[in-house]
């Protein structure tokens, strides 16, 4: 074991954060370029994009939760976490760069249908993002402790990734999202092939036995996880209609150009988005945990972030604007990608976290199929596509409430 894991330093930290910045670089690629590329190279419409998009999430409804509980399991290849994280990151860098080049791929393989080829370069890229996804989430609850230690692996984790998320969007302004494409081929491998062999998991999961012999097994809250994957559903409910369908609101109500102009207007607003949500986690969500509690200040972030989506409903008017009121959006999106996880993670079996993790990653790929196979069709006939800012505020604002419900263990202890 390396001397920073020992001492948990803020470079372990960094390190741990590695994997998870690979997937949510690939995932921040997908999530700039996918609707872009199928609407502006391969004229694919509203409902069809909303099918890819679809495709995704229903391999990750069984993937996460399938690796998860293998990964709890098993152990080869000198971990438990680490053959998946490998596994993941070489396919997630395959379907990044098949990405633009669908209709080679088409012409190669004989299927005269770019929507068919577009599915499946889709499901795999999605699929391949859950395998890792999971197991590099789970390897940060399996070596850290609980309470303070394991909320900062968390905030530590958002703010490398979104820092690189934020290089995803500044890349695609700047140069354009195919030199994008091919840097994110490069990032993803390195970041889920290096970094994981300077961490060592430890072989006995049940943390709390071997910390206190003498204590019961750890049985999973059920009550309160249920509770949280409700909560943390209609959040991504709003964040993936934004995500999937911003391209259409931004032709309707900015009027750029061209395809390109589009594309840099998105890539910017999605900077402004990633630059605030990996600043905040560390430097102001971490700190304000210790004085309110994970849960409270969750949901301070939640009620910011429904009032950046209503601000562009109601008054966004230029692409100005959208970028002002995507900084306000980004409070809230930083406590999305990293305070639920260290809530859920304590009142999960400790020794079955891959398996949990799998489970609640349900809130966020069953919301995504809500989006893409219900509410596409209502953007797609709607006549203003500001709808699609309405459905992400109303969806905010219904999350926000229910964290109400939720009990901040660590506060109560406090407070206790």
């Amino acid at each position: 074991m390396l001397n920073i894991q020992k001492k948990l330093t803020n470079s372990f930290y960094a390190v741990l954060s590695l994997p998870s910045t690979a997937m949510g670089f690939a995932l921040s690629i997908q999530i700039v370029v996918l609707s872009w590329i199928l609407i502006t190279k391969y004229h694919l419409d509203i409902h069809e994009i909303g099918i890819v998009w679809a495709a995704g999430p229903i391999a990750g409804i069984v993937g996460q939760v399938v690796v998860g509980y293998i990964s709890d399991k098993v152990w080869f290849w000198g971990g438990r976490r680490k053959p998946f994280i490998i596994i993941g990151g070489v396919l997630a860098g395959a379907m990044l760069l098949a990405l633009p080049n669908l209709d080679a791929i088409m012409a190669i393989s004989g299927i005269d249908k770019i929507l068919i080829i577009a599915i499946i370069v889709a499901l795999t890229l999605d699929l391949s993002i859950n395998i890792s996804f999971n197991p590099t989430r789970s390897i940060i609850a399996d070596v850290t402790p609980e309470g303070v230690q394991r909320t900062k692996g968390f905030t530590w984790m958002q703010t490398i990734s979104g820092f690189f998320g934020v290089l995803s969007s500044v890349v695609g302004a700047l140069f354009g999202n195919y030199i994008l494409i091919y840097f994110g081929v490069i990032l993803v491998l390195t970041f889920s092939l290096i970094p994981i062999f300077l961490i060592e998991e430890p072989r006995d999961l049940n943390i709390s036995e071997k910390d206190n012999p003498d204590a019961p097994a750890f049985k999973a809250d059920w009550t309160s996880l249920l509770k949280i994957y409700f909560a943390h559903a209609f959040s991504w409910i709003g964040v993936f209609t934004m995500f999937v369908y911003a391209v259409p609101y931004i032709q309707q109500y900015l009027s750029p150009e061209d395809s390109d102009l589009t594309g840099q207007i998105w890539a910017i607003a999605n900077a402004v988005l990633q630059s605030v949500g990996f600043l905040l986690p560390v430097f102001v969500l971490e700190p304000l945990t210790e004085k309110l509690g994970r849960v409270r200040t969750h949901i301070l972030a939640l009620v910011f972030m429904t009032i950046g989506y209503a601000l562009i409903a109601t008054t966004s008017a230029s692409a100005i604007q959208l970028y002002i009121y995507m900084g306000i959006v980004g409070i809230g999106w930083a406590a999305i990608v990293s305070l639920p996880f260290a809530i859920m993670s304590e009142k999960a079996d400790k020794s079955r976290m891959g398996f949990f993790m799998g489970i609640f990653n349900l809130s966020v790929v069953l919301p995504q199929l809500i989006v893409t196979l219900i509410l596409g069709k209502v953007i797609e006939n709607a006549a203003d596509k500001t709808i699609v800012f309405y459905i992400s505020t109303i969806s905010l604002a219904i999350s926000a409430v229910l964290w109400l419900f939720v009990k901040d263990d660590k506060l109560l202890e406090k407070n206790g």
